[in-house]
């Protein structure tokens, strides 16, 4: 990844981005080229894992030869340069594309086994719905529709060898210029990738 000083991430950026899990990228080479699936994953910290899990029918899974790339996203936001001062001083500006990406590297392992299955789902399930008022178990479900269910998938782990991650949030330009692109995607709604600019402007 092609990642200038001004824009290197801070040094928990895997973490950071898994803080919030969401859905990521998983690319990998087979025989016939090369092929990705979106799919959410958990971040193990102390294991330096990714687990997630791919549908039996996806024969990524048993395809895959070699190393693997999860691509992690964070917020982005287009910047249009008329939120910048510096368009009114010299009008020497361009629109860019503010965003924060982690690309984790690693060997891809696969598990079958119907107990380890059963309590990923558990956690993956339990993380995203630990927030909501009424939040659904897998105990919620039919026990045989369940155990068809864990049948349909193989589980997959990334055991991550190293990881490359790019904070582009307008750390480049002047503060005038900051100021102009938080306002203006507070204004688009993009509040996250707001927020994500002020935090990389606090951090230099």
């Amino acid at each position: 990844m092609y990642v200038p000083a001004h824009f290197a991430a801070p040094d928990d950026a895997l973490a950071q981005l898994l803080a919030t899990p969401g859905a990521v990228e998983l690319v990998s080479s087979t025989p016939a080229g090369l092929t990705a699936t979106t799919l959410p994953m958990l971040h193990d910290p102390a294991a330096g894992t990714l687990v997630g899990h791919l549908a039996r029918t996806n024969t990524q899974w048993r395809d895959t030869v070699g190393p693997v790339l999860v691509i992690v996203r964070g917020p982005d936001a287009y910047v249009s340069p008329s939120w910048y001062a510096s368009k009114v001083e010299h009008g020497r500006v361009v629109p860019t594309w503010d965003y924060v990406v982690a690309h984790a590297h690693g060997e891809l392992v696969t598990h079958e086994d119907a107990g380890w299955l059963a309590d990923h789902v558990r956690r993956l399930t339990d993380v995203h719905e630990r927030d909501r008022a009424v939040p659904w178990s897998v105990d919620d479900a039919p026990e045989r529709f369940v155990a068809g269910q864990l049948r349909a998938i193989v589980g997959v782990e990334v055991r991550i060898s190293r990881v490359e991650a790019k904070w582009k949030l307008s750390q480049n330009r002047p503060h005038a210029d900051v100021d102009g692109v938080v306002t203006g995607l507070l204004a688009d709604g993009a509040d996250a990738t707001a927020a994500a600019v002020e935090q990389a402007r606090g951090r230099g």
